[in-house]
């Protein structure tokens, strides 16, 4: 359900998966996910799930069926994004029945969802202050060509 009020999740509730992403920490997400604490609102997220190794996605169908089944939670919130255009992902297939397309926003409305939320209370982050900028913000990104040059 998309509102403009809706906080970001928290570190907790993200895995940004990778080529290396480790059994282990795709079983601490679903078990988060599907655990009677869950149910304190919290949407748990695999981003980027195509690029889990063969492996790993395996362990993930495994790991989410057979704690769904022992689970008491009947509303639990878990989300799985994946590349649309990654037709070979073992991800993709075995949650295919799923999948859910997401609406699209433009990059207006998307910018001005992250400036309400990636704003830095007043006298709180010093860091942040370092960009000159007419907002403070949380985040930053930093791009560069060579590993470790970003400026």
């Amino acid at each position: 359900r998309h509102t403009k009020t809706a906080p970001l999740p928290t570190y907790d509730e993200v895995l940004v998966c990778t080529p290396d992403t480790k059994e282990e920490e795709v079983e601490l997400i679903v078990r988060r996910a599907l655990s009677s604490d869950s149910q304190n609102q919290k949407i748990y997220c695999l981003l980027g799930a195509e690029k889990l190794a063969y492996k790993v996605s395996k362990q993930l169908e495994s790991h989410f069926f057979r704690l769904l089944q022992s689970s008491t939670v009947p509303d639990y919130r878990f989300i799985i994004f994946c590349n649309a255009k990654a037709h070979n992902s073992y991800v993709i297939t075995a949650f295919d029945t799923y999948k859910v397309t997401i609406p699209c926003y433009s990059m207006t409305e998307i910018q001005a969802y992250l400036s309400t939320h990636l704003k830095v209370p007043c006298g709180t982050a010093p860091v942040a202050q370092a960009f000159e900028e007419p907002y403070q913000q949380n985040v930053k990104f930093i791009f560069s060509d060579q590993a470790g040059m970003g400026r």
